[in-house]
């Protein structure tokens, strides 16, 4: 028991201090958590079931629609196709930040932050001014003779790639950037004392201690991708449809909830599954090695 003097010298014991205990200080939270999260969702998803008819009919006219399969593959494609070139240059642009001069790497970190705040509806604009077929970037090709007639880079899924590619590129460099500041450099050093090559250290060293933060990132990608419908919108078109529009016409357009709910669980369900692995691989990995 811990004790302390008065003013006369008298030991006296100190008054025990009382530690919250149970789920009182968390039930707030839970409650909001609950009311403006979890009902919601729980109300939308119930309704496909319940709509038009009680069943499964809903679900059952998803999967055996070739429209709505084609709008899922539209869905899985772009997403992969977006994570996949986000990492591919997302990973040297962490690198280089990771190394570069404090000054420099500041500076780079403020155009990236300055593009994610910059509104969304907006870049994608840029992007449609950019790709139309009399647009700057098929201007240089031609003036570069290194095609013959512009490119058809909006209204198709070559577009929305490109467009959610830039949209997405600061969310796989920002982790990754975390986790490769954070691996010692002497752990690279001591890899080429020991005679590993550049190639070598960059697979065997460098790679296998980023990759929490490129699961992360990859993760992060490739989940906000199956869930975009501005950009989607603006740059495919309705041709070429993914799923976040598909669920929006059901409910805005044809007010069908409970097609529009059945669409929101095959996206929650494909969701959660990739986070489930994420934590199963790579949730007790220690980023940087330390």
């Amino acid at each position: 028991m811990s004790t302390h003097s008065d003013a006369s010298g008298a030991i006296m014991p100190l008054p025990k201090i009382r530690r919250a205990t149970g789920l009182g200080g968390v039930v707030p939270a839970l409650a909001f958590v609950g009311i403006f999260f979890v009902a919601p969702v729980a109300i939308l998803l119930l309704r496909s079931v319940l709509e038009p008819v009680p069943g499964l009919g809903n679900y059952a006219q998803l999967i055996g629609s070739a429209t709505y399969l084609k709008i899922f593959a539209n869905t899985f494609i772009v997403s992969g196709l977006v994570t996949v070139i986000s990492l591919a240059i997302g990973f040297p642009v962490a690198w280089a930040l990771a190394i570069m001069p404090g000054r420099l790497s500041t500076m780079i970190f403020a155009i990236l932050l300055l593009s994610m705040w910059t509104n969304l509806l907006a870049r994608t604009y840029a992007w449609m001014v950019l790709l139309q077929r009399t647009g700057l970037i098929n201007k240089m090709l031609m003036g570069m003779g290194l095609i013959d007639q512009p490119l058809a880079l909006v209204n198709n899924l070559t577009g929305v790639t490109i467009g959610m590619t830039y949209i997405m590129l600061p969310f796989i460099v920002l982790p990754l950037y975390g986790v490769i500041k954070k691996i010692d450099p002497s752990t690279l050093q001591a890899a080429a004392l020991c005679g590993a090559n550049r190639w070598q250290c960059l697979t065997r060293v460098l790679l296998p201690l980023a990759m929490p933060g490129m699961a992360a990132g990859a993760l992060m990608v490739f989940v906000m991708s199956l869930g975009y419908f501005v950009t989607p919108s603006l740059l495919g078109g309705t041709a070429n449809m993914m799923l976040a529009e598909l669920i929006a016409q059901f409910v805005q357009s044809l007010v069908n909830w409970g097609m529009g709910g059945a669409a929101a669980l095959v996206l929650l369900v494909v969701t959660l599954s990739l986070y489930a692995v994420q934590l199963r691989f790579f949730g007790n990995q220690n980023p940087g090695g330390r």
